[in-house]
């Protein structure tokens, strides 16, 4: 959420920085800034009638021992009176916060200055690539196909279970989920990350605060009874952690890693996009979440898009890194890396992660700051994090990039975690 003095402070540079996101702010604005300033206008107002019927009050007891006691009435009238004003503003007051609050939580984060230009993903900027795409031949087989010649993920099962987007894995396909999950958290540890389990239901205060709620209610699957909501991603409860929550300098950069299950109700469009695991309500993801200084934050950034590009690079695929334009951004991100791994058999290329920046945004509604070292004064922290990474994609590539006639071959990173060498 923005605060209220980055809008107060140039409301028009706002308005443009929210148009590169192709989100119309000039209203929405202004008329935060007319809320804010009746919030203000009352909140004097209040202050001044507050500081006078305390004078008031303190001065009845010294006029009634002087035997003023008719003035003193007086007072006391007075104080009664302003009383009834004072009940009015502070209901004035608290309308006037929650009209701002509900209309802050509308609004999204402003793209950094780097943020290419565009609207959709066709104008996301390349900036690297590594790896070699593998020449399979026209007889290469998509993941589907060979999930279900090898007997390792159960499609048709998953329908008759709980419907289409939840698969099966099965023997060798899941004990490959297994090692990858195991892989993934094996080398956030020993990039530093601290390993948290969270839980994968958060409430509507944990949604709220990572900036899920209220903008992806309806992509969110919801236990209404409870009132809670499985969670999109383990970027939500991680970050929760720290709601509410005061950190010191000497701490930060604070580095967790989790990995969860996530659950998410849209799938996304149709055919070859969302066949076999290309788009799924329920997949498996280890996630990284940092909180540092706003200082930085950038540089902290850069190291978690390091840590995913080697965790592709391990895994023999070919990648590549985009800048997001400010079209295709989410709604909380200030600068977003996403990698791409490139599918021989579908000849196209899947999104695996995403790495962003969202600056103070979450941390606003958080409210989660930091006490610097040297001042001792409290400011917000920035929040960032990152998919390292997200499995089924991955799961995706590997079986197709790496089929042979006579099986598919498992990386040589991988093979201390599944206990087998080869797919046949």
């Amino acid at each position: 959420m923005l605060t209220i003095k980055t809008i107060n402070d140039n409301p028009e540079a706002v308005i443009k920085k929210l148009a590169k996101k192709h989100f119309d702010g000039k209203e929405i604005i202004y008329k935060v800034l007319g809320e804010d300033k009746r919030r203000r206008d009352i909140q004097t107002e209040l202050d001044g009638l507050l500081a006078d019927v305390n004078a008031k009050s303190k001065s009845i007891g010294a006029l009634m021992k002087e035997g003023k006691k008719d003035e003193a009435e007086n007072q006391r009238s007075f104080v009664q009176e302003v009383k009834g004003r004072i009940q009015v503003l502070e209901a004035d007051l608290k309308d006037a916060e929650m009209q701002v609050q509900e209309m802050l939580v509308l609004i999204p984060n402003l793209p950094a200055d780097e943020v290419p230009e565009g609207r959709v993903a066709e104008d996301n900027v390349e900036i690297k690539t590594g790896g070699a795409i593998p020449d399979l031949g026209d007889e290469a087989l998509p993941h589907w196909d060979l999930a279900k010649k090898y007997d390792l993920i159960d499609f048709e099962l998953g329908v008759k279970i709980a419907g289409a987007g939840f698969p099966v894995y099965k023997g060798k396909g899941a004990r490959l989920q297994r090692a990858l999950i195991n892989f993934f958290l094996d080398k956030a540890r020993d990039a530093g990350y601290i390993e948290v389990q969270p839980p994968y239901v958060v409430n509507a205060a944990s949604g709220y605060g990572t900036g899920n709620l209220p903008d992806k209610e309806g992509q969110m699957y919801h236990a209404t009874l409870d009132d809670l909501y499985l969670i999109p991603t383990a970027e939500v409860p991680v970050t929760n952690i720290y709601r509410d929550v005061i950190l010191e300098e000497k701490d930060l950069p604070v580095k967790n890693t989790a990995y969860s299950a996530c659950f998410r109700r849209e799938a996304g469009s149709y055919g070859k996009d969302v066949r076999g695991l290309n788009r799924l309500h329920q997949f498996d993801k280890v996630e990284i979440v940092r909180i540092d200084t706003p200082e930085h934050s950038y540089e902290s950034l850069k190291e978690m898009v390091n840590h995913v590009e080697s965790l592709v690079e391990e895994l023999g695929l070919p990648w590549r890194i985009l800048r997001l334009c400010g079209g295709d951004m989410s709604f909380t991100s200030a600068l977003t890396f996403d990698f791409e791994v490139f599918s021989a058999a579908q000849k196209r290329w899947l999104e695996v992660s995403s790495v962003s920046n969202f600056e103070s945004f979450q941390a606003n509604r958080l409210k989660c700051r930091y006490r610097t070292t040297e001042y001792k004064k409290t400011q917000l922290v920035h929040t960032l994090n990152g998919s390292a990474l997200a499995l089924p994609r991955i799961v995706a590539a590997l079986l197709e990039n790496n089929q042979k006639p006579d099986g598919i071959h498992i990386p040589k990173a991988l093979v201390p975690y599944t206990g087998f060498d080869i797919i046949n």
